[in-house]
């Protein structure tokens, strides 16, 4: 089977409030926006390049091979920034992009290549994503975990921060079981067509956007379809806090 053709963009700004300029900080000698960089280039992507809005992330990336560019910093969101990235790049509307978040250091390179090569087999989506099945209650119920439920072809049918879908008989006494098959946690792990990425940004924000804070619900909202990958597992977990960051750095040295 021929490799699917497609790019990583790496968007990464210094505006971390939990962890000051924290795609800066130093992973066993490096940067972890560089560490990221790393991982993604054990893709299969064509090229790697991370998208910043400040020059000290830029110069980082150069001292270490990573390619970058600049951006403007007035973007109002992450789309926007990556759809300025497309045009830098010379991108063509048929080429497809795989966003990865600069706090990532201990992604998957296979990840990386099953949510491209996903989209690239589902010419009826505009997006491609990640999810894994749930295991724990606590993360079930937790706000902060999004889930996505979706429709017998794969696709998402919603995101949300409520615990869906709802076992109506089995949560009667309150939610103390996993309903089964297991319900799925969402990785923000995202594909796009550079052409529906250019268009994104220029879409009216959904009422469900706004309300659960999802930006990906905008495109179910008009009409977009998003093809979901279930992985067996859930990914290893980005960096937030400091206290990620110490784990992420005695985690990072087993890695191969």
């Amino acid at each position: 089977m021929t490799d699917p053709v497609f790019h990583v963009l790496i968007p990464a700004r210094m505006a971390s409030t939990r962890l000051p300029e924290k795609p800066l900080a130093d992973i066993c000698g490096a940067p972890m926006v560089v560490r990221v960089a790393q991982r993604a280039q054990r893709s299969r992507a064509r090229s790697v390049v991370v998208v910043t809005d400040h020059e000290r992330i830029r110069a980082a990336c150069a001292a270490h091979g990573v390619a970058s560019i600049l951006t403007r910093v007035d973007h109002p969101s992450g789309s926007d920034r990556l759809a300025e990235a497309c045009e830098t790049l010379a991108l063509s509307d048929d080429a497809c992009v795989v966003n990865v978040q600069g706090d990532e250091p201990l992604i998957d390179p296979a990840e990386i290549d099953s949510v491209a090569a996903l989209l690239v087999a589902r010419p009826d989506c505009d997006m491609s994503t990640l999810a894994a099945p749930l295991r724990d209650v606590g993360d079930f119920t937790n706000p902060n975990v999004v889930k996505v439920v979706l429709d017998s072809d794969g696709r998402a049918l919603y995101f949300s921060r409520a615990p869906i879908p709802w076992w109506r008989d089995g949560f009667a006494a309150g939610v103390r079981d996993l309903p089964q098959p297991a319900p799925l946690r969402h990785v923000g792990l995202y594909g796009y067509r550079v052409g529906f990425l250019r268009a994104f940004p220029k879409l009216a924000p959904a009422p469900l956007e706004l309300l659960e804070s999802l930006e990906q619900l905008r495109a179910l909202w008009h009409g977009r379809r998003i093809a979901v990958h279930v992985a067996a597992h859930a990914p290893a977990a980005g960096v937030d806090t400091p206290e990620d960051l110490a784990r992420v750095r005695g985690l990072f040295s087993t890695l191969s």
